[in-house]
């Protein structure tokens, strides 16, 4: 059960991250400050990985091209993944959006199922969909209507969440294709390849068509590397939990960031919650005590 408390730490850890993000959100931009999570994660991973390795008191495990399609693929997805959401925001609808992005977890247990063969008990498999709809209603707000001219963000949010599921599944099929190490060990190595692959691409990208979103956020290193230790430290969480279950169990306990979210911006922010929003993080309380109590 030690993926649980991993999981939390993890949502708790990426709660932090989306915060310090929007803070730089302002002088960045929303692309500017969504790099910085892989940028200056980047190092972070390293570090963790240099921990891990002297915890285990062994080398490193060695890659293979099953890892390293698993863990290549992964990355590249969440990439993309990212972006379709961006895009879908910038289309307006950003509560629509968001509520299709989270059919990542639905989505997770069927390509985990596919890819990995990771099987679900039909308990967790409706655990699950409850979660899902709780963070549906959470994030439409009251009034929002489901237009024609919500067709497309919509296709780009369910889109994203397809990239953010295939990117869960790929970073799992990474660690377990890892043949030797402990599983702290094989988490950490995976974190640190796929980071580094998306600190290359992004930056280099950056360098050629948002430079000047790439020197803000070393102008404002210190809120950037902190965004990005938080950001690592998140990962690092999310990919122990995926080297202990299968990455439907870790993504759908994970909506509990949802309620993490609320409690920050009701307690900094003093927002308010509706009675739809109270109604979806009922159903996200009731579907993740269904997970943990599943067998």
């Amino acid at each position: 059960m030690l993926w649980i408390a991993c999981t939390l730490v993890a949502a708790a850890a990426q709660t932090a991250r989306n915060a310090m993000q929007s803070g730089l959100t302002a002088s960045l931009g929303t692309l500017g400050a969504t790099q910085v999570r892989f940028l200056f994660g980047f190092p972070f991973a390293l570090l963790f990985l240099a921990l891990a390795a002297a915890a285990a008191r062994s080398a490193l495990p060695a890659p293979n091209a099953r890892f390293l399609a698993f863990t290549a693929g992964g990355a590249l997805v969440q990439v993309l993944g990212t972006a379709l959401l961006l895009a879908a925001m910038h289309r307006g609808l950003f509560s629509v959006a968001t509520a299709l992005s989270k059919t990542e977890a639905v989505q997770i247990a069927l390509f985990g199922l596919l890819i990995l063969g990771d099987r679900l008990t039909p308990l967790r498999t409706l655990a699950i969909a409850i979660a899902t709809l709780g963070v549906a209603l959470t994030a439409v707000k009251p009034g929002q209507t489901w237009t024609a001219a919500s067709g497309r963000p919509a296709l780009l949010g369910i889109a994203s969440g397809s990239c953010f599921a295939l990117a869960a599944v790929g970073f799992r099929g990474g660690i377990l294709a890892l043949h030797t190490g402990d599983f702290w060990l094989r988490a950490s190595t995976t974190l640190a390849w796929s980071l580094g692959l998306q600190a290359l691409l992004l930056g280099a990208w950056m360098a050629l068509v948002a430079r000047t979103a790439l020197v803000g956020s070393f102008r404002l290193w210190r809120q950037s590397l902190l965004a990005g230790f938080l950001g690592a430290l998140a990962s690092q969480f999310w990919f122990l939990g995926f080297s202990l279950t299968a990455a439907a169990n870790v993504r759908t306990l994970g909506l509990v960031e949802v309620l993490f979210a609320h409690a920050v911006g009701r307690r900094l922010f003093r927002q308010r919650s509706s009675r739809r929003e109270a109604l979806g993080m009922a159903l996200i309380v009731v579907g993740v005590g269904l997970l943990l109590a599943a067998p």
